[in-house]
């Protein structure tokens, strides 16, 4: 096992900057997720530690060896991919043996571990079959006994979940994290997935455009996003957001959005000593810190709004309401609504985010 760190990284493909001077440090046995959208160069970046891409810029090592000019067997990671990249005239057991026998390792090492790794993933009865006669579960999880039988440092995963439906998938989160920490083999996985990221991860690094915009653990992630784009892309649904402009005057800080006035509590009002006198900002709310009902509730801040329409989604709804013309969300367990309905929507400003409109930063979480 090994710790992987990454120091001011960067690569380019023609002009296009796909990691940009990126630092980041994994831990020995840590489960690491590289999460963010389409684009963001958490692929790029998984590649650059396989030796699959090489850095413009910047130093690369797994432990304490530097290894930017190493080839990628020499490296001592596996790797899996999204297609599984299985060979489709080999038989499964063929598959998994294929990166022992290229080691050189003798047929009875060689059958011992195969077994012993299928024995793990429980697909000892597959060995004799082809990929083609395989589910997707079954080629994922052979595709992972390939990777493991070698006993990397490391293991590299490219959304290696997302060719699976979706109830499978779930099983195999579970099923993956739980494999993670018995063999504690420092693991990166890649997935535009929040939902995976959010269930699987030690710690997560949210990137986009090719940097990496925070690295913390899911509960950090959640509760303290550093600006709009780590907030609007953890938590779903998403965080709802509307512009408004900071208030402070001696010991007292209000956000005004449009004809609504939201007081700061005492405690938190301090904090914006030495702030201008008005600033620019984004308030943002989870949907599930805001409560709809039809009556206004004592002791918070209460807004008149109009259901747009009703999501059910069983143990939970989610209710869209418009509110000057823009859709929110709120997750509730009342389903008594009906599009068109007049309702409250209520909460209380411990709840709030607040974000400068001019930077995206994350001024405050109350």
């Amino acid at each position: 096992m090994a710790s992987v760190t990454l120091k001011n990284v960067s690569k380019k493909f023609g002009r296009t900057i796909a990691v940009n001077r990126i630092n980041l440090r994994v831990n020995d046995g840590e489960f690491m997720v590289l999460l963010g959208p389409s684009g963001c160069g958490k692929t790029t970046t998984l590649r650059l530690i396989a030796g699959l891409e090489y850095p413009d810029e910047g130093e690369i090592y797994i432990g304490d060896r530097l290894v930017n000019d190493v080839p990628p067997k020499d490296r001592d990671v596996s790797m899996v991919f999204q297609s599984y990249a299985l060979y489709p005239h080999m038989k499964v057991y063929d598959n998994i043996a294929f990166p022992l026998k290229l080691r050189k390792f003798s047929k009875r090492e060689i059958d011992k571990k195969v077994m012993e790794v299928a024995k793990l993933l429980q697909i000892s009865e597959l060995l004799d079959r082809k990929p083609s006669q395989l589910s997707g579960g079954q080629q994922q999880r052979v595709a992972l006994a390939r990777a493991i039988v070698r006993e990397p440092k490391v293991f590299l995963m490219d959304e290696p979940l997302s060719n699976l439906d979706a109830k499978l998938r779930v099983y195999m989160r579970a099923e993956l994290k739980k494999l993670q920490k018995e063999l504690k083999i420092t693991t990166i996985y890649v997935t535009h997935d929040q939902v995976e990221a959010m269930t699987m991860a030690d710690r997560i690094a949210v990137m986009n455009n090719g940097e990496i915009q925070q690295v913390g653990t899911p509960s950090e992630i959640y509760a303290k996003p550093v600006n709009l784009f780590v907030a609007s892309f953890i938590g779903s649904p998403p965080m709802n957001f509307i512009d408004g402009v900071l208030s402070v005057r001696d010991d007292e800080a209000v956000v005004e959005i449009e004809d609504i006035s939201i007081k700061l509590p005492k405690p938190h009002a301090g904090f914006f000593k030495g702030f201008p006198a008005e600033t620019e900002v984004v308030l943002g709310i989870r949907p599930e810190n805001i409560v709809v009902s039809r009556v206004p509730l004592k002791g918070q801040i209460n807004i008149q709004a109009e259901v747009y329409v009703v999501e059910p989604l069983g143990s939970e709804t989610i209710v869209n309401f418009i509110i000057g013309g823009r859709i929110f969300k709120a997750k509730t367990t009342n389903v008594n609504f009906t599009s068109g309905d007049k309702i409250y929507v209520s909460f209380t400003p411990d709840k709030l985010y607040l974000f400068k409109k001019k930077t995206g930063k994350n001024i405050f979480s109350i």
